[in-house]
């Protein structure tokens, strides 16, 4: 093939500087039944080994130099016969004509799964979808026979694609129905599979929702309960508390049921079990009466937040910081119950959404006349350019970041325009809790999420504002080109065992902070500069703060190190933190052959010396 390569640009020169109506004349070199009017030439290109030699006449050519030359025309058509059925077509285009290196399609049986921000990927041949108990059963004693994995996976959402595998996986989507509803006790039992907006579709006809809600509402209700998510609510534990019951389909012991009354050891262990000791087949969770929340969004100062933080968190059900870095502000957002004496009518806005829009509109102008030259109006001409009045603030801010996203004095400037938007955007809505307790996060991201105590919600310790202190004086001093907002939340305590909000104490408050940077292009380069950025950020505020708050990382958003030494570190906090080695004696019973296992939680939780390497 390569030889066809190099006699293609000779052959070519050759037919550009001649007639092409004549017929060329290498052709009589190698015919000799045809007579030329030109000069013998060898136009064949000598190898540089090759000594120079004088072409003889073509009557002094022996059979065997013809013969090689026939030789050499042959393995062309050879190497072009093995091009084209090295790179098949589907049998419905055959018709199609083969191209010189054009890579086949991906086998028809490989699964390539990518979580939802786009930051972790694998490719398998291994993927269970089971529509039924029974269904799953024979797929998790089939494979602990075989010794296959079978990770299981969710939605997909963890930002550390913790439920990734690319030995094999399984998925229950197909498994996502309400099994039961106790009206009278507030309980449903559910399908593991189930989404959590699908979960409070289908009980809000009872009268019932769940206690509390991460941002979104895509999770899978395995997968929310066994990472150790959580909501907001300094007297609301993580949600992984709203679960009485369980039933597990464990490779090493078939099926089994646990819950508060049966076998209880387990039941706090596995809860947020990393989906390491079965797959999460059914769950029964505490609901609580559906109800209507009002939610006020203002703006305060961090200065102004200690003079009545105790307070801010013992008044109200729900609430939450949203910090902009290099500004003094910070977004404050309560919900609370509707309360009889509450009217619609009474408050009103001051903005309507186009005005609390326009700061960012405007800087979203001026920034594209500037990095790219181009005009911006409301009514996009460019093919495929969005129109501005159609961004919303959370698309807008990533259209902004893409244009310069490690720039700090252009990340400061996009900082300043949140604020004026959320200044803009104070005020009050009610809703049901499902609805208000969501937020819109953004786009892909980069996000690392710490849970540390923050004392009693008696006697809170303010550490939790020191933190966010500490945080951002590093972020200017560093001059890290941080995004907004970082955002502080609180729960109460679980007892799960593995939860980073675990306590025995009813009393104590745990405090959540999360730390981003936004991936708001597809670029390959600029989002490895990107993720390089976000890791050394990440690197600051471990390295200078974990220790010394006590801080230990959201299972979902926990990134494993590559490098030995820091993989020990991270192994021996976690050790000191959870009952790593209750952890693996489980892990060992249940899953004797590790199929629910992947990389993550073999260095996580070595059970050996050699699953750390």
């Amino acid at each position: 093939m390569f030889r066809s390569l190099k006699l293609k640009r000779p052959l070519h020169s050759f037919l550009n500087n001649n007639n092409i109506n004549q017929t060329p004349h290498f052709l009589y070199s190698l015919n000799p039944l045809i007579s030329s009017p030109y000069p013998q030439t060898n136009l064949i290109r000598p190898f540089a080994s090759s000594p120079p030699s004088s072409d003889p006449p073509l009557s002094s050519t022996s059979s065997s130099e013809l013969r090689k030359y026939l030789g050499y025309s042959a393995l062309l058509l050879t190497c072009a016969a093995a091009t084209y059925y090295s790179f098949p077509f589907p049998d419905n285009a055959k018709h199609k004509k083969a191209q010189l290196f054009r890579y086949a399609p991906l086998p028809v049986d490989l699964h390539s799964i990518v979580n939802w921000s786009g930051t972790h990927e694998v490719q398998t041949r291994v993927f269970h979808q089971p529509e039924s108990l029974d269904q799953l059963e024979q797929v998790v004693n089939d494979c602990n026979e075989k010794k296959q994995k079978i990770r299981p996976v969710g939605s997909g959402l963890s930002p550390n694609g913790i439920g990734l595998a690319r030995g094999g996986m399984v998925n229950l989507a197909l498994m996502d129905k309400v099994l039961e509803v106790d009206k009278v006790k507030k309980t449903v039992r559910v399908q593991a599979g189930m989404r959590v907006q699908q979960v409070v579709d289908e009980i809000k006809g009872f009268g019932l929702t769940l206690q509390n809600f991460a941002s979104i509402r895509e999770q899978q209700i395995g997968g929310i309960v066994q990472v150790g998510a959580h909501g907001t609510g300094a007297k609301l534990p993580p949600i992984d508390e709203q679960v009485i019951s369980m039933k597990l389909v464990t490779p090493g012991k078939g099926t089994i049921e646990i819950s508060k009354d049966k076998d209880p050891e387990l039941f706090y262990l596995a809860r947020c079990g990393l989906g390491a000791f079965g797959v999460v087949a059914e769950v029964t969770l505490q609901c609580v009466e559906r109800q209507e929340l009002v939610e006020h969004t203002y703006v305060s100062t961090l200065a102004e937040i200690k003079k009545k933080h105790k307070k801010l968190l013992n008044d109200n059900k729900h609430v939450k910081y949203l910090y902009i870095p290099y500004t003094d502000t910070v977004v404050v957002v309560t919900c609370n119950p509707v309360s009889k004496w509450w009217g619609s009518n009474k408050f009103k806005p001051k903005y309507t959404s186009d005005e609390a829009l326009q700061p960012i509109r405007d800087l979203y102008k001026a920034s594209k006349e500037k990095y790219r030259g181009q005009s911006v109006t409301t009514s996009s001409t460019v093919e495929d350019e969005p129109k501005i009045s159609d961004l919303s603030f959370t698309e807008l801010r990533d259209e902004l970041i893409a244009l310069d996203p490690l720039n700090k004095d252009h990340i400061k400037k996009i900082n300043e325009a949140e604020a004026e938007f959320w200044k803009r955007s104070e005020g009050y809505r009610v809703g049901w809790s499902d609805e208000i307790l969501g937020f819109d996060c953004g786009g892909q991201q980069w996000v690392s999420e710490t849970c540390f105590p923050a004392g009693t919600l008696s006697k809170p310790n303010m550490k939790d504002l020191q933190y966010i202190e500490d945080v951002m004086r590093l972020i200017e001093k560093e001059e890290i080109p941080a995004p907004a907002p970082i955002e502080q939340r609180w729960t109460a305590s679980s007892k799960s065992l593995m939860s980073p909000a675990s306590s025995s104490s009813n009393d104590d408050i745990f405090s959540w902070v999360g730390i981003i940077m936004y991936l708001p292009t597809t670029d390959a380069r600029q989002r490895k500069k990107i993720t390089e950025e976000f890791f050394h950020y990440r690197h600051l505020t471990q390295a200078r703060l974990w220790d010394q708050y006590s801080a230990y990382e959201h299972w979902a958003k926990i990134e494993v190190p590559k490098d030995k030494d820091e993989l020990a570190a991270l192994q021996a906090r976690l050790r000191k933190r959870f009952p790593v080695d209750a952890f693996n004696k489980a892990r060992a019973e249940l899953d004797p052959n590790r199929i629910l296992s992947n990389a993550m939680l073999e260095k996580m939780f070595p059970l050996d010396e050699n699953a750390s390497t």
